[in-house]
């Protein structure tokens, strides 16, 4: 019987030339390499192989962090591997990204599944000596706490663990997750996967292991094929019961159907794959997907670029998914490795995230440095095809899988589908405050200038969809800002770029909040006029429902009154108190 499936509802990124989903969804459109040397100041010159900085995929910056605005004193955040910093900051945007308020989800069973195996900011730091452990040395170093420092910073009680199954880790977290949400352990999960490359020992050891391409470039299912590229970053998703989200109104990006975690046993060495073992991973994950593997187009290579790996990674595919298909309609494959690098403990995130953005734009990326086919591939035996330029996705509901392999043995295949098809009601064009808040005035201009950027780049966007998502799904803090959106598109970004600068505009309230409870001051005699709450009512089902309830206690004739004013009657007092008071009745109540 298949799962119960899972909805991917929020997403984050922080990888190669790519700070967002966004930008990393361009990056795949394009066909773009973030793969550069690495950066002047990660290491000397001569402290890798050969005399010559390593290249990879890494970010602009690892060393900026606000301390403060997760609670953390500057000492402590000066012990704590970047890593933890980065998955803070992942997890914080995925949640607003699920249009979920992080602060709201304290006391819930939300869990913590992170990816990760890198461990160099902990041999930097032992490089310095006994004098550099302090007391914030265990909790700043312990990979453990990568996701334990996110449960305790949200107050979140689900479970929350690190997962370290090798270059598999970040998609069994996933597959972890979706099993404790299935179990109830879990209502929520926020699932990640980190990776930086801090110290060149990392590198050294893997081009003496013989896993780098030593021309620094990924030819994955190429003859050319002869080793990996390092990549360096981070993604996140927040998943939910698929029921639930639905229940709940949540935007759903798509649905995990099913995935199978297993490990290659014993074969001709430690970190030589299984063909069979790999095989056999992929019949389970459809198994308990209920999906029939002819009927899936693309599948997110784990994709190496390696002249083993890449072999017997599509021998398994094609016996298991690609031969299941009619001949001359091949399936489909490709990987991010070739676009951002090899981002090991986070390979599996990166992934998945391709996989979804694909299935929520309808279209697949090119995969990048594939000319010649390896020859140790049989293309056409196996029915399998590199997909090498940016089109629309297959005909048919669209379906993805998503694979993982660990240098140990561990595998994971994550099963995708579309979102479901859901009726959408009448776009309500009613114009409502776009609030902003932050823990300073400096952050407070900086959310104002990226959501300017933001709301330029997308035209289409309802004003009343940002306004929405504004006031549910983000936190509040003390510094604000609310502009008064009168549905003129120039307006809004003139008021958003006064925000910005520090500047006054007649269409922005700002000040600071210090505390307090809310409260409610229900208008008195004299603010009466005639349709008043006519278009609330018309748009507002809540609203209307409790209009309806609050007049149904008075005259009958007073509906009328309110909406004509027959002879001057609404102006008069038996007639102004109780039409005011049903109307602010009902705006209470669709306020809550």
């Amino acid at each position: 019987m298949p799962e119960e499936a899972v909805a991917v509802i929020g997403i984050s990124c922080r990888l190669p030339q790519a700070p967002d989903p966004r930008a990393f969804w361009d990056l795949l459109r394009r066909g773009a390499s973030g793969i550069t040397a690495a950066p002047a100041d990660r290491w000397d010159e001569g402290s890798t192989e050969g005399g010559h900085p390593a290249h990879g995929g890494f970010l602009d910056r690892i060393d900026t962090f606000d301390p403060a605005f997760f609670g953390i004193a500057p000492r402590e955040a000066a012990l704590m591997d970047p890593q933890q910093r980065l998955m803070l900051e992942l997890a914080w945007e995925c949640v607003e990204d699920a249009g979920v308020a992080p602060t709201a989800l304290r006391g819930t069973r939300t869990g913590v599944f992170v990816g990760a195996i890198a461990a160099d900011y902990a041999t930097l730091l032992s490089q310095r000596g006994p004098d550099a452990i302090t007391p914030h040395t265990v909790t700043g170093l312990n990979r453990g706490i990568i996701a334990n420092r996110v449960s305790y910073s949200l107050g979140l009680h689900g479970p929350s663990l690190t997962v370290d199954a090798a270059q598999s880790s970040a998609l069994v977290a996933v597959h972890m997750a979706c099993e404790s949400l299935r179990s109830g352990d879990s209502e929520l999960a926020i699932v990640g996967g980190v990776n930086l490359i801090l110290a060149p020992d990392s590198t050294l050891g893997l081009t003496r292991f013989g896993g780098l391409s030593p021309d620094g470039v990924s030819y994955t299912f190429d003859a050319r094929a002869n080793g990996y590229v390092r990549g360096e970053g981070g993604g996140a998703v927040v998943l939910k019961p698929l029921a639930a989200a639905l229940a709940d109104g949540d935007h759903v990006y798509c649905v995990i159907r099913g995935s199978a975690v297993n490990n290659d046993g014993a074969t001709d060495g430690l970190t030589v794959p299984s063909p069979a073992a790999q095989e056999a991973l992929l019949r389970r994950a459809y198994e308990r997907a209920g999906v029939d593997p002819a009927e899936v187009q693309y599948v997110e290579l784990h994709g190496t670029g390696t002249r083993v790996g890449d072999p017997i990674e599509a021998a398994a595919l094609g016996a298991a998914l690609g031969t299941a298909r009619p001949a001359g309609s091949p399936l489909l494959v490709g990987s991010a490795k070739t676009n951002v690098g090899h981002l090991e403990g986070a390979a599996g995130i990166v992934g998945l995230l391709k996989a979804v953005l694909a299935v929520e734009h309808r279209e697949l990326p090119a995969s990048l440095n594939f000319e010649t086919p390896n020859p140790d591939i049989d293309f056409d035996g196996l029915n399998l095809s590199v997909n090498t330029a940016l089109g629309p996705w297959p005909e048919g509901t669209r379906r993805a899988g998503v694979s993982s392999f660990g240098m140990g043995g561990t595998n994971c295949h994550v099963v995708l589908e579309e979102a479901p098809v859901r009726e959408s009601g009448p776009v309500v064009r009613v114009p409502a405050p776009w609030q902003l808040s932050a823990r300073t005035e400096a952050a407070l201009r900086g959310q104002a200038r990226r959501l300017k950027q933001s709301v330029a780049d997308r035209p289409g966007l309802e004003p009343a969809d940002v306004a929405f998502s504004l006031a549910s799904g983000r936190s509040l803090f003390e510094h604000r800002s609310v502009v008064v959106e009168t549905g003129d598109r120039a307006d809004t970004l003139a008021a958003l770029a006064a925000i910005a600068e520090g500047r006054p505009h007649p269409d922005v309230v700002s000040g600071r909040a210090d505390g307090g409870k809310l409260a409610f001051l229900f208008t008195g005699q004299g603010s009466q006029r005639v349709g008043m709450g006519r278009e609330l009512y018309a748009n507002h089902p809540e609203f209307a429902a409790a209009y309806d309830e609050v007049l149904a206690h008075f005259d009958p004739a007073l509906r009328d009154i309110i909406n004509t004013n027959p002879d001057n009657a609404l102006h008069r007092t038996e007639h102004t108190q109780p039409a005011l008071f049903a109307l602010e009745t009902a705006l209470y109540r669709t306020l809550q």
